[in-house]
């Protein structure tokens, strides 16, 4: 990958990202094993074991605020884009557009961190104690059993809940947060049929690779898949620093006379001691999001 197609791609994704951010795609995860288990007509339990990522609370949401002294840019040679020595004219339009817009980005800093921080419940991504604000708060929530910041917005989490199945359920839901970021989703229907989908362990939408299907993704998790797509000696993604690549398990586990009516697993669903089992093996590649329709019982 040469210079200048990192430098597009970084810009691309920072800019998808605000974009991605502000329509409500700010979480994705990390490294991860969840879990559903129907462990009843009327019962469940729900498990998810690995990282987090917040986009506001990362470095790359921070980029364009914190670039407060100039830096000037690569030049390149017209003709065949490598990168060049630049001119003494070319470094001072440089520094003169760099000065002239130095209170426009100011502007759009400060209207970013509000926008961010009425995403996240309030919490000002700006401030240097928002990540322990945010363990706080998912703390005092039921099944938040572990909340660690590991830096750069990415936390380590250990939540389990175990309820009853008169209601529909989403995941993650945070107090003060939009429902718009769910990683899974269990909608009860009439008839006993539950439909469980998990739009957030999926990266690709399906479509051709590059920039277009990246605008597709409609997720974090596609910038990052993006970045190990594009660059052949980055395979994890770290072109776009601060966005952790997707990668884990997603498994649906249902009990005895449960019958799985649809699925998009690849092997179907495996008989188990307890009744039947569909497994997902996600990563950066993954095209479909999960989803399983069972018949519960009542």
């Amino acid at each position: 990958m040469t210079m200048f197609s990192t430098i597009r791609l970084r810009a691309a994704a920072l800019l998808a990202g605000f974009a991605l951010a502000l329509t409500g795609c700010f979480m994705t995860p990390g490294k991860f094993t969840s879990e559903l288990a129907l462990t009843g007509p009327d019962s469940f339990t729900f498990s998810y074991e690995g990282e987090i990522f917040f986009l506001g609370l990362s470095k790359l949401a921070q980029i364009d605020s914190a670039q407060e002294t100039f830096t000037p840019n690569d030049c390149f040679n017209d003709e065949t884009f490598e990168t060049r020595e630049c001119s003494k004219e070319e470094l001072e339009s440089q520094r003169a557009d760099w000065e002239a817009g130095a209170r426009e980005r100011a502007e759009q800093a400060k209207k970013q961190a509000e926008q961010m921080a009425a995403l996240m419940g309030g919490i000002d991504p700006s401030d240097p104690k928002a990540a322990d604000e945010l363990v706080k708060l998912l703390q005092r929530q039921k099944g938040w059993e572990r909340v660690v910041h590991k830096g750069d917005g990415v936390f380590d989490i250990n939540y389990r809940i175990t309820g009853t199945m008169g209601h529909d359920f989403t995941f993650p839901l945070i107090e003060g947060f939009p429902t718009t970021n769910p990683f899974v989703q269990v909608f009860l229907r009439k008839g006993g049929q539950v439909r469980i989908n998990a739009p957030g362990f999926a990266a690709q939408n399906g479509d051709s690779a590059g920039m277009g299907a990246m605008m597709g993704m409609g997720s974090l998790a596609g910038l990052a898949a993006l970045g190990a797509q594009e660059s052949g000696d980055d395979p994890e993604g770290k072109a776009l620093k601060g966005i952790p690549v997707m990668e884990g398990t997603f498994t649906i586990r249902a009990a005895p006379g449960m019958r799985m009516l649809a699925n998009n697993t690849d092997e179907g669903p495996v008989a188990e001691a307890g009744g039947e089992a569909l497994v997902w093996k996600i990563s950066p590649r993954t095209a479909q999001a999960p989803t399983a329709l069972i018949a519960a019982g009542r």
